[in-house]
């Protein structure tokens, strides 16, 4: 098994975990059966440069497999209440943040962990962000009264002040 820096650890609840596992179990057993057994009838059917069937079926398993690999490679880094984060209001993963972008007077509230863990786990309310993404990389480490900026995926430069961080707890 490879060993990934702390950095790239995917942090998710035992829910989310137990969710992307039976994902994970079902596409690489019955879904890549019934895939297999959809292209074979295609193929049947005839010329493939001009059977759709054949096709999208060939793009279904291709992104199947992809799905496959990522759920592996995330379930493999994940990291599930084996350490909580400590309570010292410094921003890492498995965090609860409230941030205030400059010049908003709203705050925003996520979770610092894994996007399927919004998908996956009722408990986490409103939106998360992944500690690889420009907003996530620029705030961990920081604490609260903490300001970050970052590079948005338009090119404009976002200032952040860091409100709040604490432990998620699900």
């Amino acid at each position: 098994m490879t060993q990934y820096p702390a950095e790239t650890d995917v942090w998710l609840t035992q829910e989310a975990y137990d969710r992307l596992a039976a994902e994970l179990e079902y596409l690489s057993g019955p879904g890549r059966t019934e895939i297999a057994r959809r292209i074979a009838d295609a193929r049947q059917e005839g010329d493939l440069r001009e059977n759709g069937g054949y096709h999208a079926a060939r793009e279904e398993q291709s992104k199947a497999e992809s799905r496959i690999l990522q759920l592996e490679d995330m379930l493999d880094r994940a990291r599930v209440g084996e350490r909580p984060p400590a309570d010292d209001d410094t921003v890492q993963a498995g965090m609860q943040v409230t941030v205030q972008f400059k010049g908003d007077s709203d705050t925003e509230k996520f979770l610092l962990g894994a996007r399927e863990v919004l998908a996956l786990d009722s408990s986490v309310d409103g939106s998360v962000y992944s500690p690889q993404s420009p907003l996530g990389a620029a705030i961990t480490g920081k604490r609260p009264g903490d300001t970050a900026t970052f590079k948005a995926p338009n090119g404009n430069e976002v200032e952040v002040e860091i409100i709040d961080a604490t432990p998620f707890v699900g």
